[in-house]
């Protein structure tokens, strides 16, 4: 049995209907069931896009793109964050395991396989947090022979995981004071990338809304890794100024897969060398707070 594909949109239409097209390319959309959570307006400027959103996917079920669609439309805002965590708490009960895209990701022909077949490989292997369908293009070793590496950290941009993974991340984060000040476990929450700890201060100041940064944080806490294709097999395209947590950025630019080649998975081991490539995508802790404040600064000068 496949598992489930969550789609979380909001108010992109145009870029709503590129994921979804794209995802019923996929080789297994037929047999795939769909669930999309759609998140009210949060103010009256966003009420217009909800509705083209809406309206898009209320045509989905009739056009028999996939085994099946549910389409759950929330009442009020709820926001990103608040919108996948109990997006995905209610759907992982049920089937044990989920793939979930949000409504900016451009997935492969092939992203459906790759997902379910890396879930089967990767179900009993206790080290592995998740699967991500994204990536950079990275300068592998040339030895490097596995078709997948090891992360450190998550990735929210076309993911995968088990409900007895999800079940553990600490949505409180109850530990935060020790973590705040303690030295050592800053640094081995950004082997995963620089930002990382200056992400989670943001998060737990409020500054920050994020869901992933919490999900990220008790991976770290539990010294699990993220299986992470070396072709990607999702593109990323909402870095267009359209999003409400993104920006402008071609920095996270890729290229998709194109092969018809099912992925062959392994147990790769940890490479420093992708680690420290993977790292430096990032940036430094430094760069993290000029864009989050000049990003604050757009913010309150459009109040």
């Amino acid at each position: 049995m496949l598992a489930p594909v969550l789609i979380f949109v909001y108010a992109r239409p145009e870029h709503t209907r590129r994921t979804i097209e794209s995802l019923a390319y996929n080789y297994q959309a037929d047999d795939t069931d769909v669930f999309i959570f759609s998140d009210a307006p949060k103010n009256e400027k966003a009420i217009k896009n909800v509705t083209l959103v809406r309206d898009y996917i209320d045509t989905l079920p009739d056009k028999k793109l996939f085994k099946s669609v549910k389409i759950i439309k929330s009442e009020f805002n709820k926001g990103l964050a608040n919108s996948i965590i109990s997006g995905v708490n209610e759907i992982i009960e049920l089937t044990q395991q989920v793939i979930v895209l949000e409504d900016d990701l451009i997935t492969s022909p092939d992203f459906l396989s790759y997902m379910n077949d890396a879930l089967k490989f990767y179900e009993n292997d206790k080290k592995i947090w998740s699967v991500s369908g994204y990536t950079f293009n990275l300068d592998f070793p040339d030895k490097y022979e596995s078709e997948v590496y090891l992360s450190y950290r998550g990735c929210s941009w076309g993911w995968a995981t088990w409900k007895n993974r999800w079940d553990n991340v600490d949505w409180q984060v109850d530990d935060y004071m020790t973590f705040r000040i303690d030295k050592s476990l800053r640094k081995k929450f950004n082997r995963g990338g620089r930002d990382l700890s200056a992400m989670l201060d943001s998060q737990m100041k409020g500054d920050i809304d994020s869901w992933a940064i919490r999900w990220c944080y008790s991976q770290s806490k539990l010294d699990m890794f993220t299986i992470y294709p070396k072709v990607s097999r999702v593109k990323n395209i909402g870095l267009d100024g359209s999003g409400t947590h993104s920006g402008v950025s071609s920095k996270y630019d890729t290229s998709i897969n194109t092969s018809n080649r099912r992925c062959e998975f392994d147990h790769p081991e940890l490479n420093d060398k992708i680690i420290r490539l993977f790292k430096d995508r990032f940036g430094t802790r430094f760069e993290y707070f000029v864009v989050w404040n000049k990003a604050l600064i757009k913010k309150m000068l459009r109040i």
